[in-house]
């Protein structure tokens, strides 16, 4: 077993998380069961998805949840930027918040090849 918080992608992911969350709580009422639950539900996707990846026993289920949190992370990455051109998100905070999406897709990418060519040599 792989012990998640000593993962920067994991870290990062915590942190967008959070940031998404406390973002949100300003978005209209009636996005409530909308865009706002669906940017969170992916935000928290990603810290997921590294969490039990971390869990599984093989190097392949690692690395296949690990491409989940990769494709949540760019999922919330487009949903900041919709937010922001529906108004919902100042550009400041939709800035900040698309580049820590960014660095978390970047971190998960370089830990996603790096294990695949791990398995490549020992398979």
């Amino acid at each position: 077993m792989r012990d998640h918080r000593k993962l920067r992608a994991f870290e990062l992911a915590d942190e967008l998380a959070v940031a998404i969350y406390k973002h949100t709580g300003t978005f209209p009422r009636d996005e409530q069961f909308g865009l706002t639950s669906q940017l969170r539900r992916a935000a928290v996707s990603v810290a997921s998805n590294i969490v039990e990846g971390c869990a599984r026993d093989s190097l392949a289920d690692y690395i296949r949840f690990l491409d989940m949190a990769h494709g949540s992370a760019h999922e919330v990455e487009y949903q900041i930027s919709l937010a922001n051109r529906l108004g919902y998100l100042d550009d400041e905070p939709a800035r900040k918040l698309s580049a820590l999406a960014v660095e978390s897709c970047k971190v998960l990418n370089g830990l996603i090849r790096s294990l695949r060519a791990e398995k490549q040599a020992t398979d």
